[in-house]
């Protein structure tokens, strides 16, 4: 949701997301770019997945529109209002039924600002994976990245598949534009999920 014009149920301490226009997380559409450029350079197919509430379909319709190749909005009334951990535990499970070689995440959701998903999904997910990313390239199946820590700069290589959280610094996303494809909707039924 737009932080901007967030507020918090007093009973249940989740967002109130009902009427709230819905952008994409600066960080994430870093992360789109820097899955469309790495696309664009190697060949593949860019598929966004978001977990929320329908409204979200709306952010990923803009992804569509930026350039991925398939948007998928995992949204299911049994796992509303889930925490970083759930949230993560069912993005990772999303990952194994789609397959992946690379997963990009944004470094933090302005609405939380934990930073916890992305390594969250890693972990369940068993691959490495970093944060703070400044930069990334693959070269023969092998990933390379910068991390930015503090004032230093650190360097890694890693085998696929692996996870990055990347920075807003990263790049400049591209504009968006007109595309006629649509947002595919998955429920808990469809994954194999531990409720």
């Amino acid at each position: 949701p737009d932080t901007s014009e967030v507020k918090i149920d007093s009973k249940t301490n989740n967002l109130v997301r009902e009427g709230v226009p819905s952008i994409i997380n600066p960080y994430d559409e870093n992360g789109m770019e820097t899955a469309l450029a790495l696309r664009d350079e190697l060949g593949g197919k860019v598929t966004v997945v978001s977990m929320g509430p329908m409204q979200a379909s709306s952010t990923l319709e803009y992804c569509l529109k930026m350039g991925a190749d398939e948007a998928v909005l995992v949204s299911d009334r049994l796992i509303g209002g889930s925490d970083t951990l759930a949230t993560g535990y069912t993005l990772s499970e999303v990952a194994k039924k789609l397959g992946y070689d690379l997963i990009i995440c944004g470094n933090e959701a302005i609405d939380g600002c934990t930073g916890q998903v992305g390594p969250i999904m890693a972990e369940n997910l068993g691959i490495p994976q970093f944060t703070y990313v400044r930069d990334v390239q693959v070269e023969a199946g092998r990933l390379k990245v910068q991390r930015e820590v503090g004032r230093n700069i650190e360097f890694y290589e890693a085998e696929l598949p692996a996870l990055v959280c990347v920075l807003k610094d990263i790049n400049r996303p591209r504009k968006a534009e007109k595309t006629d494809k649509k947002v595919r909707l998955m429920k808990v039924a469809d994954l194999d999920l531990d409720l």
